[in-house]
């Protein structure tokens, strides 16, 4: 049975097929949001040959294990070895198989299917849905194999549906898709108790990733460099042990490294340390992944160590700890390896007697959420040794957070403003290394006010008023009433006319910005966010403070007021009307 945002999902990707020229649908769902369970009922709704595609090994393999255990029959198009151990996987984790040789449905690599391999199943197929669909662009291995199903509409599913490198995944932009449908974010299935909701610690790094450039033309961090920066580091090895030690002893949790070389270094940590951990990578074979993760469900293994992998169509419930060792520049890595650990752990929590796991979709809100919290994994724990949640590198903020979804191609900006950007509180008594959001006055779970170092500029207060030097407090206020006082005293003509005009015209724009900025602003304080906080977070999610903002030209303050308009409109907050 579909949880009710998994159908409206499949609701709308059928409404979607019906329209006219909408034939290949992306649907936005986040990590643990079931992206699996919807393919699956989609696929036996749908009823026709249809080609579900993952561009890795060991996705393929989870692909076909979803798919085994929505009892959907299928094929598998892979070598004759990898075959097998997944229908031995199957066996073990399901006790059956619904490998059916021939079958209409099947499951492919990306990499496994070849031009020269077409037969009469590639036109008869009627469904093509692409695990991981932030992948496929039209010119790339994805999009060329779409291709092959000439007579098929797609399905793209994906956690996050943007592209570090900011190529569009629209038609009309880089991509295939023609219609996206956004399902609830991460957040919002936490407060529902469909995921499990988390802590990050950020303990103090030596890496040092200033002269590590980002690649142009992926947006990621240029390997060679990374590593070469990470190997460096004296501590971080250590570092990640003895934080995993601190902080979650015992739990069942993840490391995700930059390359082999480290993976080694950190596992041998681990195990010197009394923590049985191994290595994982996209390498490794199935039969050997799945002991793996049989030895990690049942404790033998407290830690796996990966590479490369992992981070995408990993169904682990177990995992209560993730630790970040590797940086990126991606939020999509950033938030598909944090979202490892947001599933729930329901094993040993009864409901009337059963599991509580095969009633939870009937469960209320608030049931969800007590017995999450009466679990062995109340919140998640995840440790930042790389700075990826610091508002210094790349300012991901939040990984549940619901980002900015377009199908058109973006350019790449050099600095990105976001409310949710965090930083780490450095309350050293108690030790508290916990991040928060970074327009908060105060850390919320120890209270410590951090010092202020300056009080000169609006970058080293992010925007809070309250903490800028009187003199320049002054300066922008008097900058205001000039725009909000009579116009100055002109010659007559055509010159002092224009004059005129413009100020009258600014004030006017003005009028309309600051009206949405109310709005804006009262919506924060509905939230409960204080008039000190709303105004941080203003600066930090359109990159100018609200004084500021009150002084624009009457151009600058449209621009800025269809941004605010745009934030409103996502979040669904419109203007109270009068009765």
């Amino acid at each position: 049975m579909l949880r009710d945002f998994q159908a409206e999902a499949q609701n709308g990707i059928f409404a979607a097929w019906q329209e006219p020229n909408i034939f290949n649908v992306g649907v936005n769902l986040p990590t643990g949001g079931g992206k699996t369970v919807l393919m699956g009922d989609t696929i036996v709704k749908m009823d026709r040959p249809t080609c579900a595609i993952a561009h890795r090994q060991e996705l393929v393999s989870q692909v076909s294990l979803a798919l085994n255990r929505e009892n959907v029959s299928h094929d598998l198009i892979a070598p004759k070895p990898i075959r097998q151990q997944i229908i031995r996987l199957h066996h073990e984790t399901h006790g059956y198989s619904r490998y059916r040789h021939n079958s209409p449905v099947r499951v492919a690599g990306v990499d496994s299917l070849r031009e020269s391999d077409k037969d009469r199943w590639f036109n008869q197929v009627g469904l093509t849905i692409i695990d991981e669909g932030h992948h496929v662009l039209r010119d790339n291995k994805w999009g060329k194999a779409f291709a092959l199903f000439p007579n098929s509409r797609g399905l793209f599913l994906s956690a996050h549906f943007l592209r570090a490198d900011g190529r569009g995944l629209g038609r009309t932009a880089s991509g295939l898709v023609d219609k996206l449908i956004l399902g609830p974010s991460a957040r919002e299935l936490i407060s529902r108790g469909f995921l499990t909701d988390y802590d990050i610690y950020c303990p103090e790094s030596d890496v040092d990733f200033s002269d590590v450039p980002i690649s142009p033309t992926t947006g990621e961090y240029i390997q060679p460099q990374l590593r070469a920066a990470t190997h460096e580091s004296r501590h971080l090895v250590g570092d990640v042990v003895k934080e995993y030690l601190r902080l979650a002893n015992g739990k069942l949790g993840v490391t995700f490294a930059v390359d082999i070389e480290e993976a080694k270094k950190i596992a041998a940590a681990y195990n010197a340390a009394g923590v049985p951990a191994e290595i994982i990578t996209a390498k490794t074979p199935i039969s050997v992944r799945s002991q793996f993760m049989r030895q990690f469900k049942a404790r033998v293994l407290l830690q796996l160590v990966s590479v490369d992998c992992l981070g995408e169509g990993v169904d682990v419930p177990a995992i209560e700890v993730v630790s970040l060792a590797r940086r990126t520049a991606s939020f999509q890595v950033y938030a598909q390896q944090i979202g490892r650990a947001l599933r729930p752990m329901l094993e040993d929590v009864a409901f009337n007697g059963a599991p509580v796991w095969e009633v939870w979709n009937t469960l209320t809100d608030a049931q969800r959420m007590h017995f999450i919290g009466v679990s062995k994994k109340p919140k998640a724990i995840v440790i930042d040794h790389v700075g990826n949640t610091s508002y210094m590198s790349q300012r991901h903020g939040r990984p549940c957070s619901r980002q900015n979804y377009e199908l058109a191609d973006l350019p790449r900006k050099a600095s990105v403003y976001r409310g949710d950007s965090l930083k780490t509180c450095t309350n050293p008594d108690p030790l508290c290394l916990k991040a928060y959001e970074r327009f908060r006055t105060e850390c919320p779970y120890c209270h410590y006010v951090p010092p202020v170092v300056s009080r000169m500029s609006m970058e080293q207060v992010d925007g809070d008023l309250t903490l800028l030097d009187p003199a320049v407090l002054d300066a922008m206020r008097q900058d205001v009433a000039k725009l909000d006082g009579p116009p100055p005293q002109v010659f007559e003509g055509a010159v002092g006319g224009a004059i005129l005009k413009n100020h009258y015209n600014r004030q006017r724009h003005q009028a309309e910005l600051r009206r949405v900025m109310n709005l804006w602003g009262g919506w924060r304080l509905y939230l409960g966010e204080t008039l000190r906080e709303g105004q941080k977070r203003f600066y930090l999610t359109f990159g100018i403070d609200v004084m500021s903002a009150c002084a624009l030209g009457a151009s600058e303050a449209d621009a800025l007021m269809a941004r605010v308009q745009a934030d409103l409109t996502s979040n669904n907050v419109v203007e109270a009307q009068a009765a």
